[in-house]
């Protein structure tokens, strides 16, 4: 049985529970069972070492959080920055990071990429991390 473990931002936790809800959908809908395990991170940028502490301990991973575009440039940075750490996590250890990460300039944007009545964000990344996983690829 494949361990796959959601490293959520609890920052915006009514997104964050929409994002979780579209991932564990996913994870269920699918014909293979997976453990899954669920840790939560303070913010996005924290996502990257949470999943690094854990490489060892599952097969997957699929990274859930929202940032929202403010006033100032910190927007631009931890978007980046922990994109490409998470983009370079799974490349150096070979294991799937499904992004679904949000990077919205307002709210309404980002409950919108997380409603489950539209393309749930979660959902889409737990599906690239279980095909990744568990596919040919």
């Amino acid at each position: 049985m494949k361990k796959i473990c959601i490293v959520a931002s609890n920052y915006y936790e009514d997104i964050i529970n929409m994002l979780i809800d579209g991932a564990n959908e996913a994870l269920s809908n699918h014909k293979k069972k997976f453990k899954t395990n669920i840790i939560y991170a303070p913010g996005v940028f924290e996502i990257p070492h949470v999943i690094s502490k854990n490489l060892k301990k599952f097969d997957a991973f699929i990274a859930l959080g929202c940032v929202i575009k403010g006033e100032t440039p910190h927007f631009d940075y931890i978007c980046k920055s922990s994109i490409d750490a998470i983009m370079k996590l799974s490349i150096e250890n070979k294991k799937p990071i499904g992004n679904g990460i949000l990077t919205c300039l307002n709210k309404d944007q980002a409950v919108e990429r997380a409603d489950k009545s539209n393309k749930n964000k979660g959902k889409e990344a737990a599906d690239a991390a279980i095909e990744l996983l568990i596919g040919d690829n």
